[in-house]
């Protein structure tokens, strides 16, 4: 894979004028952020109704991403913590509205407003400490925590991702879990190397009944030989599905102590100089209830 920027500075420093300029001046980048665009927004899901909806870009950088939401009709806010890009995204005149700001510290959006969200490479930045003061848990955390409450109930959320290692997919997998999300990594063309793109496909809330899973692609792509898009159904995806919030621990109670058990709580209460009936008397056993 080549270079990472994530590895080698922080997006607002990596992203400078000159960086940010020749990033959105290449051809290649513009047709791939079409393409990845498209796609997650395919996987958002939208209802087919005609109707504009209100949707988040995170990591918009100079609105390339924004521009695919424009064309399908909607309306979007785009969020990037690189003033560079942004300035970008100004001189083109982005039809959304811009926010600068760093994610990993939190949203700031009005619980229930926005009705789906995209964001394409940017959320695999926050597993990188950049300061002394980054701890990628809590900072995936406020992000995830933040946006599950500007969406509204049953939105999605698709994150167009490319992790470092597995250990890294499931850190941010599980910080969306505990959130309160319910979904999964969504994969197309598993098989091919070149071609191969992860999906962060979330609902916001449990997914109802009705709501068919997504699934990833396989084939129809020029880059991917026969030998590299064949292979099962079940191959498409990579599918940790449904939310696993932590039980509340239990509160424990003596209820349905032994004998053994109350012999040994008289002789702790003794060691304390407590005054405590005989063992003759087995006090713990049920008793009738008194009319």
């Amino acid at each position: 894979m080549a270079n990472r920027p994530e590895l080698i500075a922080p997006p607002e420093i990596f992203y400078d004028d000159t960086e940010a300029r020749k990033y959105t001046s290449s051809s290649r980048i513009i047709d791939i952020q079409a393409k990845l665009s498209e796609r997650a927004l395919e996987l958002l899901a939208l209802p087919d109704d005609g109707v504009p909806r209100l949707l988040l870009d995170i990591g918009c950088g100079s609105g390339l991403s924004g521009e695919t939401l424009s064309e399908n009709g909607h309306q979007w806010i785009g969020l990037d913590i690189s003033q560079s890009m942004l300035n970008i995204a100004l001189e083109r005149e982005v039809e959304g509205d811009l926010l600068l700001g760093d994610m990993g510290q939190g949203l700031g959006l009005r619980p229930g407003v926005v009705d789906g969200a995209i964001s394409i490479s940017a959320v695999q930045w926050l597993c990188n400490a950049d300061k002394a003061s980054h701890e990628p848990r809590l900072r995936l955390k406020a992000f995830f925590g933040s946006l599950y409450r500007c969406l509204a109930r049953g939105a999605r959320a698709v994150f167009q991702i490319y992790p470092e290692s597995v250990a890294q997919r499931e850190l941010i997998l599980g910080a969306a879990m505990r959130a309160g999300f319910a979904g999964g990594v969504v994969v197309d063309y598993p098989h091919s190397s070149k071609s191969r793109k992860e999906f962060l496909v979330l609902t916001c809330g449990p997914p109802s009944i009705s709501s068919e899973a997504p699934k990833g692609k396989v084939g129809d792509m020029e880059s991917c030989s026969d030998d590299e898009s064949s292979g099962d159904e079940e191959n498409r995806t990579v599918c940790i599905s449904d939310r696993h919030r932590p039980r509340k621990k239990q509160k424990i109670t003596n209820k349905g102590k032994g004998r053994e058990w109350v012999l040994k709580k008289k002789e702790q209460m003794r060691r304390k100089g407590c005054a405590v009936p005989p063992d003759t008397k087995y006090t713990a056993r049920k008793r009738k209830a008194r009319f």
